[in-house]
């Protein structure tokens, strides 16, 4: 993953993309156990209006340094990688937020969990339910910035649903 993530540091370099951060699953990982997840969710504030983006100068700039799209996803050393615009106000804070790390040497950004988590209850997918489930499990997060997350984008009332259903079933 460091040359990946070496290949995403450069788009950002030549302008190509926004501030970016690791999302879903793999960023999840940085937090909790490794699970099983094939590809790298890559969120991206991108400039200027959302109803023309295009990832075509991504792939072309991408595929020109020897990689190949794959699917819905461009294959970078390996990794299927997805570039996904930060268009909601709770992505583009998750990605304004990001924690910085280094991984193996290379820089990187990742959602911080509670931001995860908050991302997670929104989509509201069974997969993201179990996400959650292992981030209440493990007990990393700080309680009251998520408290405020989920009050500040309306999620309360599914995180009230959640608990209701995942953590106090009857």
């Amino acid at each position: 993953m460091k040359e990946t993530l070496s290949e995403i540091n450069e788009l950002r370099a030549v302008g190509l993309i926004g501030q970016w951060a690791i999302g879903r699953a793999m960023g999840a990982t940085f937090y909790l156990e490794p699970i099983s997840t094939f590809d790298l969710d890559i969120f991206v504030i991108f400039e200027g209006s959302p109803l023309i983006l295009t990832l075509t100068p991504i792939y072309n700039f991408l595929t020109a340094r020897g990689h190949a799209a794959d699917g819905d996803a461009i294959l970078v050393h390996g990794w299927p990688v997805q570039f996904l615009p930060a268009e909601s106000a709770l992505l583009r804070e998750a990605v304004e937020d990001a924690k910085e790390i280094e991984f193996e040497g290379v820089p990187a950004r990742v959602m911080r969990a509670e931001h995860l988590m908050a991302i997670a209850l929104q989509t509201g997918r069974g997969k993201d339910f179990a996400r959650l489930m292992t981030f209440v499990e493990a007990d990393i997060v700080d309680r009251s910035k998520l408290v405020d997350l989920l009050a500040r984008y309306g999620l309360e009332a599914a995180w009230k649903r959640f608990k209701q259903n995942y953590l106090n079933p009857s």
